[in-house]
């Protein structure tokens, strides 16, 4: 069954780059070494970071993120909800969240096509 797109669920696939994350300095340096505002530095970090925990969800559950991003992008949302109050280890604070999002997305498409030529 397709679920339903929810905001909600982005802050748990972000929750690498929390503050209340457990703490590990060697990720918490990564992650204060780039750019955030600089799409080639995030897509960076994402391979790093974010595509070992993508790979830990079931398809469908990558699938909702991927939907989740990709409907609401489509919207004039502006992902306010997924980091207000939300602590990171970001040196700089994220200048466009929707262009935060895009290259979310597509790095999220991206694993999740190369998980499926690997199969």
């Amino acid at each position: 069954m397709k679920r339903r797109p929810q905001l909600s669920i982005l802050k748990g696939l972000l929750f690498t780059y929390c503050i209340e994350n457990t703490r590990n300095l060697e990720r918490e340096e990564i992650i204060a070494s780039k750019n955030i505002n600089n799409p080639k530095e995030l897509m960076e970090l994402f391979d790093t970071l974010t595509k070992p925990v993508f790979y830990t969800y079931t398809p469908e559950e990558q699938d909702w993120f991927i939907e989740t991003i990709r409907h609401y992008l489509l919207t004039d949302e502006t992902f306010d909800s997924v980091f207000y109050l939300f602590d990171t280890y970001f040196e700089d604070d994220i200048i466009d969240n929707r262009a935060f999002m895009k290259t979310l997305l597509d790095c999220l498409t991206h694993y999740k096509a190369e998980a499926t030529a690997n199969e």
